[in-house]
């Protein structure tokens, strides 16, 4: 898919392919537009999601599992139902203690997933 393709009004989960992003880790693009973005992230215990950042501000929603999250250095272990948010351009990654699921939403829209989603 790419930027400049109709956006769906409604998307079912089953349409959209799994894309491995890393060992125990996999996503989901489910919907954007030029403002705004979706993204399902899959993880098996001891998966990781590298120290990263980037100039999006993101916040996560941990649908299901345990993970250890740091954002700018500061570590927490969150579990279903809690939320991170992550400013722009602070360094940020995750450890997964307990199998599970993180719903990620950048605003803008993260370009790079796009493409690799193409």
């Amino acid at each position: 898919m790419n930027s400049t393709k109709s956006i769906p009004t409604f998307i079912q989960d089953m349409d959209i392919p799994w894309e491995s992003v890393a060992v125990g880790v996999k996503r989901k693009i489910m919907a954007w537009d030029q403002r705004l973005m979706l993204v399902r992230v899959a993880f098996e215990k001891d998966g990781i999601g590298s120290l990263h950042k980037h100039h999006h501000s993101q916040i996560t929603h941990v649908e299901s599992g345990v993970f250890e999250v740091e954002i700018g250095g500061d570590k927490r272990v969150l579990k279903a139902g809690d939320v991170f948010i992550i400013p722009s351009n602070v360094l940020h990654g995750a450890v997964c203690l307990e199998a599970g699921v993180l719903i990620d939403v950048f605003s803008p829209m993260r370009e790079d997933f796009v493409g690799e989603a193409a």
